[in-house]
């Protein structure tokens, strides 16, 4: 025979994922069902079973049934802190953005679609509430009632209700799954994003400090070739001086000599020789020497100047280009946030799947028997399968009822952080306001 997927036995970990789907035993790793799996007892109960698919009578002897004896409910509270936590994780991924308006935008989106998933699921968790309450409360007993006064169309009736009130709920938990793996398909690019930009960042960062280094060596190069060439042009000054001073001292030494001895005469050569220019063309040659090295040299100066202070432009450009590069010191810490807020969507898409499979597997049961309704002497047995679908259904409605605390912010103001420009922040400020979130984190933790 064909039987439900939940009652199809297998290895291990065929049985865990029965578990997952029963259960809501729903784990990232088959360790932890495992652990489960010992805490449970094997009851071996004599059951009537009924194939969904075939709508055939089949009785199981000593079927051989895996119930958990521990509250099976545990997985609903590894989820209670999720929302919370989920929303401290973007507000410091946001915090550590500041300077990346880009991923600041980018980031923001997924907070903000987080922020609206959560809270849809907090609502359709409330309306699987609702309708368990509805089928337990006010269908099943008035199914029971009109199978047992043989009424066969109020009978019909109800289970085509509860035919609606499951389909509506199961499709918008397909629609639930599908948002779940669009949303993590969102936040993944998010973090390949900010993977990107660190790389990029880093990169240009690297390659501005080798330019940065360079140009201050081509600075002290030219600095030091622009003392070499003052020192050269100062000496060439000082000869030029000295040159001055042979030269006046030669000319005025016979001047001196004859004016001494002949006073008359001297005065008379004196005055003739002032007249006329002196001529003495090793220092004039020598002169003219010192003059020209002199002009080259200022010529060099003129030259260096003009290039040093095109490079000191340049370096305080690259410096000033380097100064804009924002630090990517904390995209590490992003990174590793995004990567818990995935593991927490995940955790979450598998929760909703594990709803799914529950809620195909109910509506199987609550219509196993629905054509024994018309055969008096098996409608005994449509009733008790009708008893284990209305446990089935309460359970699962406490069991939603517990899992939307997960969903639910305890903190009303916890997205508040969005209205505002972390890039605005002082640094004093940016470090208090990230201390406190982190603390909050770890406390939740």
């Amino acid at each position: 025979m064909d039987r439900p997927r939940w009652l199809i036995p297998g290895p291990v970990e065929g049985l865990i994922t029965a578990l997952t789907a029963v259960y809501g035993l729903c784990t990232l790793d088959f360790a932890k069902s495992k652990a489960v799996l010992c805490n449970c007892e094997i009851l071996r109960l004599r059951r009537v079973k009924m194939d969904c698919r075939r709508r055939m009578l089949v009785r199981e002897e000593d079927f051989t049934e895996v119930i958990a004896s521990e509250n099976h409910l545990s997985f609903f509270q590894d989820l209670l802190p999720s929302a919370d936590r989920t929303a401290l994780l973007y507000n410091l991924s946001y915090l550590c953005l500041a300077k990346f308006p880009e991923l600041e935008r980018v980031l923001k989106e997924c907070a903000v679609e987080t922020q609206y998933l959560f809270s849809s699921s907090e609502a359709l968790l409330q309306k699987c509430v609702d309708t368990s309450n509805q089928m337990v409360s006010s269908l099943f007993p008035q199914l029971k009632l009109a199978v047992e006064n043989n009424e066969n169309i109020q009978s019909t009736m109800s289970l085509q209700k509860a035919g609606e009130w499951i389909t509506e709920i199961v499709n918008r938990v397909k629609e639930m799954v599908d948002r779940y793996e669009k949303h993590n398909h969102s936040v993944a690019s998010c973090t390949s994003d900010v993977f990107q930009e660190k790389a990029e960042t880093d990169t240009k960062n690297v390659q501005t400090t080798k330019e940065i280094e360079a140009l201050e060596k081509v600075v002290r190069d030219l600095q030091m070739e622009l003392r070499k060439t003052l020192e050269e042009i100062g000496q060439i000054e000082a000869k030029i001086n000295q040159s001055h001073g042979r030269f006046a001292s030669r000319r005025m030494f016979g001047f001196s000599f004859l004016a001494v001895i002949v006073p008359f005469v001297g005065s008379v050569l004196k005055s003739i020789f002032e007249t006329r220019p002196v001529r003495n063309q090793a220092l004039a040659n020598e002169k003219a020497q010192l003059f020209a090295q002199k002009s080259n040299l200022k010529s060099r100066e003129h030259n260096i100047q003009v290039r040093l202070n095109d490079v000191q432009l340049k370096l305080a450009n690259m410096k000033t280009e380097k100064g804009s590069i924002p630090d990517t010191v904390h995209l590490n810490d992003v990174l590793k946030y995004l990567y818990k807020i995935q593991d927490t969507l995940l955790y979450h898409n598998l929760f909703w799947k594990s709803v799914l499979v529950y809620l195909e597997s109910l509506k199987c049961e609550t219509f196993a028997g629905e054509h024994l309704i018309e055969e008096n002497e098996l409608k005994d047995i449509f009733l008790t399968n009708i008893d284990l679908a209305q446990e089935h259904w309460k359970a699962f409605g406490e069991s939603c009822l517990m899992a939307k605390r997960a969903f639910s912010l305890q903190n009303k103001d916890a997205y508040k952080f969005l209205e505002f420009n972390p890039s605005s922040l002082s640094p004093e400020e940016w470090k208090r306001q990230y201390n406190i979130v982190k603390a909050d984190l770890t406390k939740i933790d």
